[in-house]
């Protein structure tokens, strides 16, 4: 996706000059059982991310604490120690923005050039200094990680991911290499065209995989296939202790009981990828898609909206059950609960028994809620 420079310019006005607010201060005046939650969504045809706010406790409602309206689709956040927000478009996309929420700083914006199309998610270094990127070639539809400087957004270096359709990315703090952490980037394979953005072409030439770099040069360390072609790798999520890695797959097999069939989680332990089974009567309602990822104490998420629930598994990814949330997809893990976010209302502690309620406040009414959450406090 290109847009021409005249279009480049009012969406940027539009998102950069008076398109932020704020709720009333007494929605959202702090104390320790405040939860906040950087987001993004979608309501009647604008885009925004923001920060939601609610209090931990059944029945408490969700409301929106601040917002800016962004040109298209958001898709991965990213929440930065001072308190800034960090969010790109969905692939193919060309902008990137941090924004200060409750700040009087103006939202700091990155176009691309046309050149390179940004694949929908952001990472910080583990020493802030540096942001890292999934993108692709527009021309030869190779995937590449933009490592950026975090103060100015500029590109400093890129490395090939030795793929196409690259997605999300985590650092491995446990596994370094010449002293710094490694980077880990899924290839979700799926082959796409510039002049047909999303659209999906010659799927029986797919290759996903996930490779491993070093932090500092980029260099392949490693790269790893699943035995079915036809699952992306996508979304990603560590275990507590950090040996595991969960990815979310989506089925792209022609065959529609196949992808009926198809599992939604593989694992990853540094040495070997497999994929977890779902029983069968839950992944034809599944669809093969998996949306979000996330890992706490009690076991693996990957919300399912096809199937209007959440599959959960236990750490060593044997079946728990689907817990059902209508149209969920974005998940967080704030001190060792799983929250989700649905249509019309959300959960904390998603993986319990008695899951708690939070019912959409008025602010939220008509949003849908976009594929990921993160933590702000």
């Amino acid at each position: 996706m290109v847009i021409d420079t005249h279009r480049r310019k009012t969406l940027a006005g539009l998102a950069g000059l008076g398109a932020w607010a704020f709720a009333p201060a007494a929605a959202f005046a702090r104390n320790n059982g405040t939860v906040q939650l950087a987001a993004a969504w979608e309501r009647e045809g604008s885009f925004h991310i923001g920060l939601l706010s609610t209090q931990r406790g059944a029945g408490q409602p969700l409301h929106i604490h601040a917002s800016l309206e962004v040109p298209t689709r958001a898709h991965g956040l990213f929440v930065l120690p001072d308190g800034s927000v960090l969010a790109t478009a969905r692939r193919p996309g060309d902008w990137l923005v941090r924004w200060w929420p409750g700040q009087r700083a103006e939202p700091q914006w990155l176009w691309q050039d046309g050149e390179r199309s940004f694949n929908g998610h952001v990472l910080a270094s583990p020493d802030g200094t540096r942001l890292v990127t999934t993108e692709t070639d527009v021309e030869t539809g190779a995937s590449w990680i933009g490592v950026r400087d975090a103060r100015t957004l500029q590109k400093t270096a890129e490395w090939p991911t030795h793929g196409i359709d690259a997605h999300e990315l985590t650092w491995d703090t446990r596994t370094t290499h010449n002293g710094a952490p490694t980077l880990i980037v899924a290839n979700g394979g799926v082959p796409t065209a510039p002049e047909t953005g999303r659209a999906k072409r010659d799927l029986p030439t797919m290759d996903s995989s996930i490779v491993r770099l070093d932090g500092h040069t980029g260099r392949l360390l490693g790269q790893w296939r699943l035995q079915d072609p036809r699952l992306s790798l996508r979304h990603l999520a560590w275990s507590p202790d950090a040996r595991t890695l969960g990815i979310a797959l989506q089925a792209e097999h022609d065959d529609s009981n196949a992808k009926d069939a198809a599992p939604v989680l593989a694992l990853f332990d540094g040495t070997a990828l497999r994929v977890v089974p779902t029983p069968e009567h839950i992944a034809q309602s599944i669809h093969g898609y998996g949306g979000s990822m996330a890992a706490t104490p009690t076991g693996w998420a990957v919300s399912c909206p096809r199937a209007n629930g959440i599959a959960t598994y236990t750490p060593q990814g044997e079946w728990r059950g689907l817990v059902p949330l209508p149209e969920v997809c974005p998940l967080a893990v704030r001190g060792g609960a799983l929250w989700a976010g649905g249509l019309g209302a959300s959960l904390q502690n998603a993986q319990a028994a008695a899951p708690v309620g939070h019912p959409h406040g008025r602010s939220l009414q008509g949003v849908r809620l976009d594929n990921h959450w993160a933590v702000a406090s």
